[in-house]
């Protein structure tokens, strides 16, 4: 996919460098199991998994996209079941653009103390979209925004790895500093 759009993007490509080679720190085996797990159910006909945000303003479900998004889908459930979003706020509410949480620090700037590989997909950003926040190529963890409209700015560009697919109304009702009570499976 990098490759692809590295062919057909020339903005981005620029932005990212060479689509090769690609060091991530992660081990073949480690790529096997999020395979296995994640993305062979997806391509197998499996429904995607989900996971409720539990919001001081209602709750959204959302699916998430493990054959778009394997790699991410992984990370953003391993840090659900460990709980790490529990108690946070939303640090950034842009009206008619996005909502977004993941920071434990709450300015903007904090992450898991990982970062993820892009995974640039086909799926473009509508309303509800769920997509990787980043502060620059290959530096995604655990920031993750929500669209509130159409951002076909952000196709191609940021990893989108789920959808809001009811609670549109609490989407739109999330104000900055609300609090995520929880987020399970």
């Amino acid at each position: 996919m990098r490759r692809l759009a590295a062919d057909t993007l020339p903005d981005a490509r620029e932005s990212w460098g060479p689509a090769l080679p690609i060091v991530t720190g992660r081990s073949a085996a480690e790529y096997r199991d999020v395979a296995r797990r994640w993305l062979a159910p997806a391509v197998m006909g499996q429904p995607n998994p989900h996971v409720t945000i539990e919001t001081d303003r209602g709750t959204l479900d959302l699916e998430l996209l493990p054959a778009e998004a394997p790699l991410t889908v992984a990370a953003f459930i391993s840090l659900v079941e460990r709980r790490y979003f529990d108690g946070s706020r939303w640090h950034r509410v842009v009206p008619n653009f996005v909502v977004q949480d993941g920071d434990p620090r709450g300015d903007g700037w904090g992450g898991p103390g990982f970062v993820l590989r892009d995974e640039i997909n086909p799926m473009r950003y509508e309303v509800g979209t769920v997509g990787m926040a980043l502060s620059g190529p290959e530096t995604g963890g655990s920031q993750y925004f929500i669209t509130h409209s159409p951002q076909p700015h952000l196709d191609g560009i940021y990893t989108v790895f789920g959808r809001v697919v009811s609670g549109g109304g609490v989407l739109d009702a999330i104000a900055m500093g609300d609090r995520i009570r929880s987020i399970h499976r």
